[in-house]
């Protein structure tokens, strides 16, 4: 590979890790990272609260320094000599935001600014992005909290920066402030080219933001790709309920006919079994099969699995729904 062709590889992707490492006390909170990150999308950053999340995301952005591994922003590898480079075309809330309570938001933002050497010009543009032009001269004190995350995202915004990392930006949030950030970080990319990382222990945020998604536990990646994805491992299938569910699938199988048994979580007893989803005339047979063995057909539903299941798939363990 040409350099140039190795820069035009580098520049697909917004972030890249490679074999990242986290150790503390002799345990690795992030374990052999790889994470591939496309430019402009927003990418789910997802896994169970201690995860690794805020550690990896530190990583990215220099404030935590790897154990071992490397990370690479923008097509250009982070460290020392570079950091400032890569930073000043990123923007991040990670954690809560902070803020001095007894200024106006766009005092707030006249700070970071003259410490991001951006333009004041660019206030009005980050207050106006994050609707909160009204409510610039507002005591961030009297802010909501919804109103403070979307300050810490305006922040975060100054410099037009290209990446933008958030970590569970909806923390705390009432319903209609988790819909205001929600609507606000799925902008960024479509109008202003953004690739955005958002974190979330939220499986039902992450469903509603993200193009791409990562899942991480344990501080190890058990899947990268686009939600879509994701999405097709809960394979739909036809659940039946009959008067003798063991003959029925005894009967089925000795036919060549694909079932399933599936044991209540509640009792773990057999009451229904599966079949592939077919079309209402492949069906048909195996229905008339049933009834004409004496066996009654109660009911019969189509199911998938549901993200949640997906993840417990994955991962082995829950995960929040909202």
């Amino acid at each position: 590979m040409t350099t140039i062709e190795r820069e035009a590889y580098l520049m697909k992707f917004a972030i890249q890790t490679k074999n990242l490492c986290k150790e503390y006390k002799g345990e690795l909170r992030v374990n052999h990272l790889n994470l591939n990150i496309p430019a402009g999308c927003v990418y789910g950053f997802l896994g169970p609260n201690g995860a690794g999340k805020s550690t990896t995301m530190k990583m990215m952005l220099g404030l935590v320094k790897p154990t071992d591994g490397s990370v690479t922003v923008l097509g250009k590898t982070l460290n020392d000599k570079k950091r400032l480079s890569i930073l000043s075309q990123t923007g991040s809330l990670i954690e809560s935001p902070s803020y001095y309570g007894h200024l106006s938001g766009k005092e707030n933002l006249e700070i970071v600014a003259s410490l991001k050497n951006v333009s004041k010009k660019e206030i009005a543009h980050a207050l106006e992005i994050v609707h909160l032009t009204e409510a610039k001269d507002k005591k961030v004190k009297h802010y909501s909290l919804g109103m403070k995350q979307r300050l810490g995202i305006a922040c975060a915004l100054l410099g037009h920066p290209k990446l933008i990392l958030l970590d569970e930006p909806t923390n705390g949030l009432d319903p209609a402030g988790i819909q205001e950030i929600r609507e606000l970080i799925c902008t960024l990319p479509k109008e202003f080219g953004m690739t955005v990382l958002v974190s979330s222990h939220l499986l039902s945020e992450i469903d509603q933001m993200a193009t791409e998604i990562g899942i991480i536990d344990h501080g190890e990646l058990l899947f990268e790709n686009s939600l879509h994805v994701l999405h097709s491992y809960g394979n739909e299938n036809l659940v039946l309920r009959t008067s003798d569910t063991r003959k029925s699938i005894e009967l089925l199988r000795a036919n060549q006919i694909t079932c399933q048994p599936i044991k209540s979580e509640s009792d773990g007893k057999i009451r229904t079994f599966s079949l592939p989803l077919l079309s209402d005339t492949d069906l048909a047979p195996i229905l008339h099969l049933l009834t004409t063995n004496e066996i009654s057909v109660f009911r019969i539903e189509e199911s998938k699995k549901s993200l949640e299941d997906i993840f417990l798939d994955i991962t082995g363990r829950s995960v929040c729904l909202s």
